[in-house]
């Protein structure tokens, strides 16, 4: 089941007095079902804030999120946990050292009561391109990409139909790269799933997004159809310096 998600109005500060800083100055945007919506920018523009208040990692922000109408902050943190999932971009960090591949797995079936757990299992994770001998491994075992796949096997599990995902691809090799974002594309091909994808990489948004929004100190300055990307079809000064930036990158590559 895909989802729509509304964005009105995000704000966030961060500390008190005459050192507080407002990151988030009023993000708004709009997501359709069954889309992968980008938002791109530099380092520290607020990305990835963006997607941590909208999945209540972070909490203190003011504004509203809405999927299918309804705020997020109304859904009961079970069937919020059902409905959306996020994805980390440190497939090192986001997988617990001494936990086998069963145990992720197996952790969010039994909190969410749910049966056919060892079924469930072995369908996540052949769904990501791991055999089912993987389960018993542990994350010293695995290299990169394959961290990466059982942290979207451990999202998917739950089988939600909103998933966040924070540079998925950003701390792997460039080939690896490349077969996490096909299994992406193919999982969102067949489960119809709604994406919201922070990436730096406009080459991954061309691949991957249907529209995305460039950020800029906080502030969404422009959403563009990807299409926009290989004429620089962006109006705002930024969001063309950004894209020129990429295709001279790409055309020197």
């Amino acid at each position: 089941m895909s989802v729509s998600v509304e964005v009105r109005d995000l704000s966030i500060v961060f500390g008190s007095g005459p050192a507080a800083v407002k990151v988030l100055p009023g993000v708004s945007f709009s997501v359709k079902p069954g889309e992968c919506f980008g938002l791109v920018g530099e380092s520290g523009s607020g990305k990835s804030t963006v997607l941590r208040c909208m999945s209540l990692l972070t909490d203190f922000w003011k504004g509203d999120v809405g999927i299918n109408g309804r705020s997020v902050r109304d859904i009961p943190l079970i069937e919020r946990c059902r409905t959306l999932q996020m994805v980390f971009q440190d497939p090192y960090g986001s997988l617990h050292p001494r936990q086998s591949v069963r145990t992720v797995l197996n952790e969010p079936l039994v909190i969410h009561k749910l049966d056919d757990r060892e079924e469930r299992m072995r369908c996540a994770i052949t769904d990501v391109g791991l055999p089912v001998s993987f389960l018993d491994r542990f994350p010293h075992q695995l290299s990169g990409g394959q961290r990466q796949r059982v942290a979207i096997a451990r999202a998917l599990i739950l089988e939600p139909a909103l998933l966040l995902l924070d540079e998925p691809t950003s701390a792997l090799d460039v080939s690896v790269q490349a077969e996490i974002l096909n299994l992406l594309q193919r999982l969102r091909d067949e489960r119809g799933f709604t994406y919201i994808m922070v990436t730096h990489d406009l080459a991954v948004v061309d691949h991957m997004c249907d529209r995305f929004a460039v950020m800029l100190r906080g502030e969404v300055t422009e959403i563009l159809p990807h299409e926009a990307i290989a004429t620089n079809g962006a109006t705002h000064a930024y969001a063309r310096e950004l894209i020129g930036a990429s295709l001279e990158y790409e055309g020197v590559r």
